[in-house]
């Protein structure tokens, strides 16, 4: 494994609507807890993160990263987008964080050209191709994430899981 791998981390989870958040406090929670998967990370030495660029998760994971560069220069995030165009739709807050995230990053990856139903999938090996150890926030393993989560496995990643099927 080439030493860029080794100390590389990605992330999988699903939509905010497709987790138990049901209030700003839950909400709050997970994100702490992604935060807390992000700052051991760097604590074991990981220093370069893949973000699928994902509305929840991937995003809430990528400003994890973002404020801990911060106090840790050496720590690199790169932006893996499924596809060109990519959240350009999104409204809101939304629009505003991915616009925030991909102005940041340290490198921007675009997976697919357009959009096409394999993107998501093919975004998502892209990342753990690239990836020593994956942080994944679950509640059904038979979605995206349960395949990225399986395929991660596969490939020998150390695989850091937050279940959230009981709540958070």
């Amino acid at each position: 494994m080439d030493s860029e791998r080794q100390f590389t981390m990605c992330f999988s989870g699903h939509r905010p609507e497709k987790l138990p958040c049901a209030d700003d406090m839950a909400r709050n929670r997970l994100k702490s807890l992604i935060y807390k998967g992000v700052y051991d990370a760097v604590g074991e030495g990981y220093t370069r993160f893949i973000s699928g660029m994902a509305k929840g998760v991937d995003l809430w994971a990528a400003e994890a990263v973002l404020d801990l560069r911060r106090t840790n220069p050496q720590i690199r995030l790169v932006c893996a987008f499924p596809y060109e165009g990519h959240g350009k739709t999104w409204r809101g807050y939304d629009r505003w964080l991915i616009s925030h995230v991909a102005e940041a990053a340290d490198e921007i990856i675009y997976v697919s050209k357009g959009y096409n139903k394999d993107c998501m999938r093919a975004r998502n090996f892209y990342m753990v191709d690239r990836s020593s150890k994956l942080l994944a926030v679950v509640s059904d393993y038979r979605s995206g994430t349960g395949q990225t989560i399986r395929y991660a496995q596969k490939c020998g990643l150390e695989v850091d899981i937050i279940d959230v099927s009981g709540g958070i």
